[in-house]
């Protein structure tokens, strides 16, 4: 694989990496806007599967987007680059962050902080909440599977993995019958 393809990748992903706070969902607005709207490498619906997908398989969901988006583009090697892109800010930003935190962590500001940074955070994931919710409930099918995904999250400790399986057995009979939902 050439250097050329892949360090552009990894690049991509770094940044993305360093622009992320708040884990996986919080990075789904900017992976939409760098690899779908800026570089075209995904469409919305594949990061979308990505993401799904991410969440049920073990380890980190931007890790395992990541690692989906760059074995699309360039096989294994690809994979690779793209992995080490979106951890490799997160390792020298959290060794830092280790080093130092233990000396100021009790620091009144740095408390203030991490408040704000949490409140933040909560709005990148209601923005990538909403931005999903436009692309993918688009019928009443759609609707009555978020709703019952919904209940169960909220209800139940069910395993998120349970939830993807369900919507998708959901999703597959919705189609079977004639439904609008591919």
């Amino acid at each position: 694989m050439r250097f050329r393809q892949l360090f552009p990748l990894f690049l991509t992903f770094a940044k993305v990496g360093v622009m992320t706070f708040g884990g996986g969902y919080a990075m789904l607005p900017i992976l939409q806007r760098e690899i779908v709207e800026n570089k075209g490498w995904a469409t919305e619906e594949e990061l979308t599967d990505y993401f799904a997908i991410g969440q049920c398989t073990p380890g980190i969901i931007a890790v395992n987007t990541a690692t989906f988006v760059g074995q699309k583009l360039y096989g294994t090697a690809g994979g690779i680059a793209a992995t080490l892109g979106v951890v490799f800010p997160s390792m020298v930003i959290i060794t830092i962050i280790a080093a130092v935190l233990r000396n100021f962590a009790e620091v009144p500001a740095v408390k203030h902080a991490f408040g704000g940074i949490r409140v933040c955070v909560c709005v990148l994931i209601l923005n990538a909440v909403v931005k999903l919710w436009k692309k993918t409930v688009v019928d009443l099918p759609s609707l009555l599977i978020f709703l019952g995904v919904l209940a169960l999250a909220l209800f139940t400790g069910l395993s998120p993995v349970l939830y993807v399986v369900i919507a998708a057995a959901l999703g597959i009979l919705i189609k079977l019958r004639g439904g609008k939902r591919a």
